[in-house]
């Protein structure tokens, strides 16, 4: 439903929303640091290690840094946790897209996308996370994300390659071979379920997710090079009729998730690759999908 409001608001709107919150949580996080009531970056370590967390995993992360309550250093605090957690041979992914509305109506307004100047639209959480040590981000225009680790070049480097952003060969498609998990922080799938798009890049599922217009923007690198990236964006017809939420029965009656908490946040954490084999499997026998969660009843 969120999902759904907020593609109906003006951008203007939204951006002033936007900040009034940003406004409110820092007047509450002030208020909290005089109380002494911050969480630290050891608390949330120990609370992503009883999520299942471990050193070596390959994280994708979404998190509302709002929704955590008051960290010690604001998302610093989370971000360093996940590092600590996995260390520098696990991966850590985070969507970055600079889009926060509809991706129609985003790329004709904004043809040119900065890999390393163009903020994340994701939250604070996600833009502290681009821009801090060792993270590099994709190539792809509308859909970027953002990777920290050893290996994290291997994940983004094909992203830009297909004229669709949740390609086998992307960061999300990646997760899925590498056998990685996926952890909603604060959020859901309706507002934050990129990886459902995956089952839409591999099978036709019935109905027009990509408009027609295939659409070529320019990107600059982090070297300042300019190179043109075709790529498709999401229907405004029937990104509307998304029904995302409704799908978490089926998962959990698959073991593909499981819920804990981190922070205040009520977190959903995610195998990424049952999370694909049970939505695949739901499509092929019943006609499942975010437009249909009941199928072809």
């Amino acid at each position: 439903m969120l999902e759904k409001v907020r593609n109906f608001i003006p951008p203007f709107l939204f951006r002033w929303y936007r900040g009034f919150r940003k406004r409110a949580f820092h007047h509450a996080l002030e208020k909290a640091a005089k109380t002494q009531n911050l969480r630290s970056t050891e608390q949330l370590i120990a609370e992503l290690e009883a999520a299942g967390v471990k050193r070596g995993d390959h994280l994708m992360v979404h998190a509302s840094l709002s929704k955590i309550g008051f960290l010690e250093h604001g998302a610093q605090t989370l971000v360093d946790a996940l590092k600590k957690c996995v260390g520098y041979e696990g991966i850590i992914l985070m969507p970055t897209s600079p889009i926060a509305t509809l991706q129609f109506d985003y790329v004709r307004q904004n043809p040119t996308f900065d890999v390393m100047n163009t903020p994340s639209a994701m939250g604070a959480v996600s833009e502290y996370f681009r821009k801090s040590e060792r993270v590099k981000r994709s190539l792809h225009p509308t859909e970027p994300v953002a990777a920290w680790g050893e290996n994290s070049n291997d994940y983004i480097k094909d992203h830009a390659q297909k004229e669709t952003p949740y390609h086998w060969d992307s960061p999300y498609g990646k997760l899925i071979q590498n056998k990685g998990k996926i952890l909603y922080i604060g959020v859901k799938l309706s507002n934050a379920g990129t990886h459902l798009h995956t089952l839409e890049d591999a099978f036709d599922v019935g109905v027009p997710v990509y408009a027609d217009e295939v659409f070529n923007l320019k990107v600059i690198t982090e070297d300042k090079a300019e190179l043109w990236v075709k790529t498709k964006v999401h229907n405004p017809v029937y990104s509307l009729k998304r029904r995302c939420d409704e799908l978490f029965p089926l998962f959990l009656a698959h073991n593909a998730c499981f819920q804990t908490k981190i922070g205040s946040a009520a977190t959903w954490v995610f195998d990424a690759e049952a999370m694909f084999e049970t939505m695949k499997a739901a499509f092929v026998n019943k006609g499942v999908t975010m437009y249909k969660p009941q199928g072809d009843l």
